[in-house]
């Protein structure tokens, strides 16, 4: 009878020893507080995940290092992380259409404030230019007015 039992157990050890060390592989801190960096806080929205002390922010971390942990690649956790959040959880999103607005809207905004200060400033140069030439006649006749009156 013990001889039947040793078998079984000695796979479910075996099964056992195996399985441990894929889930305790050791973290980089470093490779973990870089990823970390680039991945936003959405509940904080202008913070990383390393700088938040929002809730939501430590379970990411708890997250991140799990995945880390079954050794996924750093782009296989940022896939993961955006197929579950959407690009707004990575500072750096990609160029797709999806995201022009994030990466072309402040320069377009620069672009139309310029074109406005231009514009401004033009415009009351020439208001300033016409407001300085004066008709000699009209000049004439209202200094003449004003001696007759």
């Amino acid at each position: 009878m013990t001889n039947r039992l040793i078998a079984p157990m000695l796979l479910i050890l075996a099964a056992l020893l195996t399985a441990v060390p894929a889930m305790s592989a050791e973290v980089d801190p470093e490779r973990m507080r870089n990823l970390e960096k680039e991945l936003r806080c959405l509940v904080c929205q202008n913070q990383s995940i390393a700088d938040s002390h929002a809730d939501l922010a430590a379970d990411l971390r708890k997250e991140l290092e799990r995945l880390m942990r079954e050794g996924k690649t750093d782009d296989e956790i940022r896939a993961w992380m955006v197929e579950r959040y959407g690009d707004f959880v990575l500072y750096r999103p990609p160029f797709k259409p999806m995201t022009w607005a994030l990466w072309l809207g402040p320069f377009v905004l620069l672009g139309l404030g310029a074109i406005i200060i231009y514009r401004v400033t033009t415009t009351s140069r020439k208001s300033d230019s016409e407001a300085a030439a004066v008709d000699p006649e009209k000049l004439k006749a209202a200094l003449g007015r004003g001696k007759d009156a």
